[in-house]
């Protein structure tokens, strides 16, 4: 059994803590990124369970300073606001996904394409995605694809909401395939039966989007009628 709270990853310079976050609408995956020898941290898409973070900050001596954003959607961002107030930390967002969805929270900072992120001795590039929304956002560390909603093991995100296009999704896979290295894991915002945490490289072989090459067969089954979430 999956357990809430799990340490996935140990690079040279950072742990990954992987938090299952399960709501009446589902599960949702955020993630605490602590940098060994300073031990500042950041949280990707943080929802529902303020008490898991705080609980794992505590544990494990984190200084919570960065809230990453992969897009805007309320089930990835609504323990943002909460999270300043208690630890009076930053919030990074893409530009182009606050403007369009005209998103507020405090200690706001919008970021750029190719933009790096310091966490202690760990540094973090921004890799913009859209597709699932028009500002989605992956966050890159060495060895590790934290990828939101836009790439899933199983597949990708729709395109249906209000700035998604499926045009854009392709773009941004065929992106992630011509510039992350195939041994980089992935770790999603949600699971559709695989865990988080397979290397790019099986997604390759595995994930029917990630096998399209043709753009306009990509659309097609990607907006096909009675598609699935993923």
């Amino acid at each position: 059994m999956r357990k809430p709270v799990q340490m996935v990853q140990s690079r040279s310079t950072y742990n990954v803590y992987q938090l299952e976050m399960t709501h009446q609408e589902g599960t949702n995956f955020c993630y605490v990124i602590i940098d060994k020898e300073s031990r500042k941290s950041a949280v990707i898409d943080p929802a529902w369970n303020l008490d898991l973070i705080t609980r794992l900050l505590q544990t494990e001596r984190g200084e919570l300073v960065s809230i990453l954003l992969t897009h805007s959607h309320y089930d990835h961002v609504n323990l943002a606001s909460p999270l300043v107030m208690m630890y009076d930390c930053q919030v990074y967002i893409s530009a182009t996904e606050k403007e369009y969805y005209q998103f507020q929270c405090p200690h706001l900072n919008m970021v750029e394409d190719l933009e790096t992120l310091i966490v202690g001795n760990t540094g973090i590039s921004c890799c913009s995605t859209p597709g699932h929304t028009i500002g989605s956002m992956c966050f890159l560390l060495d060895g590790c694809l934290f990828s939101g909603d836009t790439l899933f093991i199983e597949g990708c995100g729709i395109c249906t909401t209000t700035g998604g296009s499926p045009e854009d999704m392709f773009d941004s896979l065929q992106r992630i395939k011509s510039v992350v290295p195939p041994e980089t894991c992935v770790y999603p915002g949600h699971s559709y039966g695989k865990e988080p945490g397979y290397p790019l490289k099986y997604l390759y072989q595995n994930n029917i989007y990630m096998l399209i090459e043709n753009k306009r067969q990509f659309i097609d089954f990607r907006m096909r009628p009675g598609q699935k979430y993923w």
